[in-house]
């Protein structure tokens, strides 16, 4: 599924107050939408801990259509969250005031082995501290531009 596809599947079953926060004149869609995830390089994935409080931290993604994948350490919060309660949220921002843009993507998340991990994506992070990726399959995705874009 593509991700305006996705965004437009989200918005039809979003409530009334999501979609007014949202309008559709300022979302993203198109190439403006793949082009401004592929351009960017870190987020901030959300996940939940064994005893429901949230967890927050920065990450790198690379995506491949409406796959995210993040390279995590082994052992850290996020992973121990992720195979505990397997759903992430990935948020990817930038900008202040008039001149923001966001993108919102939540759905299932699994913990991927090193080996397993697709090699196109597994050559975009290096460094030891990378023992599995987190491949995070969108379930939902919402967007805004502000109107100073």
């Amino acid at each position: 599924m593509d991700l305006d596809e996705l965004q437009e599947q989200t918005f039809a079953r979003a409530t009334s107050v999501t979609r007014g926060s949202y309008p559709p004149e300022r979302r993203l869609s198109g190439e403006f939408l793949t082009g401004y995830l592929d351009r960017r390089v870190f987020g901030v994935a959300t996940s939940t801990r064994p005893d429901g409080r949230p967890h927050a931290a920065m990450t790198s993604y690379v995506r491949r259509g409406a796959t995210f994948w993040m390279p995590t350490a082994a052992g850290s919060v996020r992973e121990r969250n992720v195979r505990n309660e397997p759903w992430l949220v990935l948020v990817v921002t930038e900008g202040d005031r008039s001149e923001h843009v966001v993108v919102i993507v939540e759905g299932p998340c699994s913990v991927v082995a090193k080996p397993d991990v697709p090699s196109d994506v597994a050559t975009t992070a290096s460094g030891e501290w990378v023992a599995v990726w987190l491949r995070l399959d969108a379930a939902r995705l919402i967007s805004y531009a502000a109107e100073g874009l």
